[in-house]
């Protein structure tokens, strides 16, 4: 038998079914597990809690499958979990006339710790994030491939945290044909042109597909400032839903011109948008200084704080974008923000803003709390699901 014993008082969150066992809570390993093997969980008066993936170089030493102990990880396990999965996404409906793709597997919230998987139309997406997911990673295609029907799928694990669980970046494809150009997708009736093998994530924001909806709401003959734009989703619902102009940053060269081709693709006109290739910091210090002001500023970042241990140096950035938005916001402006940092929690996100907005001199009321689409679940035993936080805020 391979198994982890725990150290006394350490099985409270277990008891509590969170997923994670961190290594500062093991007492011992025995049997020598291999990287993403099963073991056994096991308290410190030897009494069965769990079943998981064992992580020898990761923080979090172990990943819990199973809180069942007659539940065996097993090829058929992982085809449950998949089916259990889908069948969530298929009582959202999401997957419609006017939508095509869709986050189908949200890692621990689904029960398969580590594993991302999206789907874009006839393509499937898929992150191995843990070493559990590695060392089932053939039995997952497998199941992919027997659940949803879709045959074409690619490998989009080349993101730093797994180094963390000691294994390297990779990208490749797993299944069928994947096309060397980007696709084109629907979201919600409006068409985007997605890079697969090098677009960010797996390749597009899905999880902000309730929130650019929401937005439609607030823009109607409204000037919007969009930071961080990447490939211009934000830019196109808002033309969608009437904004008289739109002024979309973002650093990448290469996202601007994707996003111009998106916004092409649904037949905008040239002149309600503007794309500015730039720092977005200093572009909003410039902007600040020219004493310009909009209707509507959206700020979605990337993500500044992987971890617990950034989040010092990313609330400093969080705030000042935050301060630049309030201060160029016309009054009773619109200011729509977010981060996706999961080191930062909903309550210290509120907070930071709470400061920008003082520290820029106006008064604001919050008139939504923003969050990631329902195919991207939280699982009450794991509220570390929840990573995307956002604020809809006025300015009196």
């Amino acid at each position: 038998m391979k198994a982890v014993y725990l150290k006394p008082g350490r099985e409270k969150s277990v008891l509590r079914h969170h997923p994670w066992i961190f290594s500062g809570s093991v007492r011992e390993v025995i049997g020598d597990p291999a990287m993403g093997e099963t073991v056994e969980i096991f308290d410190a008066n030897n009494k069965w809690l769990a079943r998981a993936a064992y992580s020898p170089f990761s923080s979090i030493r172990a990943r819990i499958w199973t809180f069942d102990e007659a539940e065996s990880i097993t090829k058929k396990f992982i085809l449950d979990k998949l089916n259990n999965a889908i069948a969530h996404r298929k009582f959202l409906e999401i997957i419609n006339s006017e939508t095509n793709v869709a986050r189908l597997v949200h890692a621990e919230s689904d029960g398969l710790p580590g594993l991302i998987v999206d789907k874009y139309d006839q393509y499937l997406v898929v992150q191995i994030l843990s070493a559990g997911a590695e060392y089932w990673r053939d039995a997952i295609v497998e199941a992919l491939i027997q659940v949803t029907g879709v045959n074409n799928i690619l490998e989009r694990s080349d993101v730093e945290v797994r180094k963390l669980e000691g294994m390297t970046e990779r990208v490749g494809v797993l299944a069928g044909n994947i096309p060397t150009s980007e696709i084109q997708i629907v979201e919600n009736g409006l068409r985007f042109y997605v890079d697969l093998s090098r677009g960010q994530k797996t390749g597009f924001f899905i999880d902000q597909r309730a929130n650019r909806k929401r937005l439609q709401d607030l823009v109607k003959n409204k000037e919007i400032l969009n930071c961080f734009s990447y490939t211009g989703a934000f830019t196109a619902y808002a033309l969608a839903a009437g904004a008289s102009h739109v002024t979309s940053i973002e650093s990448s060269e290469e996202a601007n011109l994707l996003a111009a081709r998106n916004l092409s693709l649904n037949n905008f006109s040239d002149e309600s948008v503007s794309i500015q290739t730039s720092d977005v910091f200093s572009e909003l210090r410039t902007m600040r200084d020219k004493a310009l002001s909009y209707d509507v500023v959206i700020l979605d970042p990337p993500k500044f704080a992987p971890t617990a241990a950034q989040v010092r140096a990313a609330a400093r950035g969080y705030k000042d974008i935050n301060l630049y938005g309030f201060k160029l916001l016309r009054h009773g402006g619109i200011l729509v923000t977010f981060s996706c940092s999961g080191g930062v929690t909903s309550e210290l996100f509120q907070k930071i803003v709470a400061d920008a907005a003082l520290d820029a001199g106006v008064d604001a009321k919050i008139i939504d709390y923003l969050s990631q689409g329902a195919d991207h679940p939280v699982a009450l035993n794991f509220p570390e699901g929840a990573y995307l936080k956002g604020l809809i805020c006025r300015v009196d």
